[in-house]
């Protein structure tokens, strides 16, 4: 059983900076995509950003040119670096890994990102 456990949340005023992470713990296990979804109060959740193994990313358009999504794939960690946060983007953050060779899709517990005006 794969576990994603994130890290990096927390509260910040609007302009600045939060990076998260997300790593696979207690199993070895390869993933073909990464990303990480939002989740804001009486809304579905939604994809921020994604990469694939091979680096490629995709991201959604509110975020591009201030989210930076990357991988190190020998840890099985992903990491979003935002920055330029903004009021909107407060929400719960979580990881989603797609196991390599399999449709099964594992998810993060949730961390908490709250940008204050």
């Amino acid at each position: 059983q794969v576990q994603l456990v994130e890290s990096g949340g927390g509260l910040v005023q609007a302009g600045g900076s939060l990076r998260l992470s997300c790593a696979a713990s207690g199993s070895i296990a390869n993933f073909n995509v990464m990303g990480w979804y939002c989740q804001a109060p009486g809304k579905q959740r939604e994809l921020v950003a994604s990469i694939t193994s091979g680096g490629s990313t995709n991201y959604a358009d509110s975020v591009k040119g201030r989210f930076t999504i990357s991988r190190d794939n020998a840890k099985n960690t992903v990491h979003l670096q935002m920055n330029s946060l903004k009021s909107e983007d407060t929400a719960v953050y979580y990881c989603n890994f797609k196991l390599r060779g399999s449709t099964i899709v594992f998810w993060g517990q949730g961390t908490q990102v709250t940008v204050s005006s």
